[in-house]
């Protein structure tokens, strides 16, 4: 195997993970922001509040997305094992 075909393996692989992880972390990273934007209003410091926020959100973004998601992660590992013999030789 070629350093080419590796790097374009591996770049493949990146973007399916950013593809797959994206929409999950950006809505917690959102929900994140907003609940320590009002706990800092108002001085309400309590970590279980932002965790169980964060989870709610994961859950739902799961239940709206994840189906789409687990779509795009088997179609990529589909071709990639589909290309296993280009791959080797």
């Amino acid at each position: 195997m070629s350093p080419e075909i590796a790097l374009t393996e591996l770049r493949g692989g990146l973007v399916t993970v950013l593809w797959t992880a994206g929409p999950i972390l950006l809505a917690i990273l959102i929900v994140g922001i907003v609940v320590g934007i009002v706990q800092a209003a108002t001085q309400l410091n309590e970590p279980t509040i932002a965790f169980i926020a964060k989870a709610v959100t994961l859950t739902l973004v799961l239940f709206a997305t994840g189906s789409i998601l687990l779509v795009h992660l088997v179609e990529y590992t589909t071709m990639l094992f589909q290309r296993i013999p280009h791959l080797i030789g």
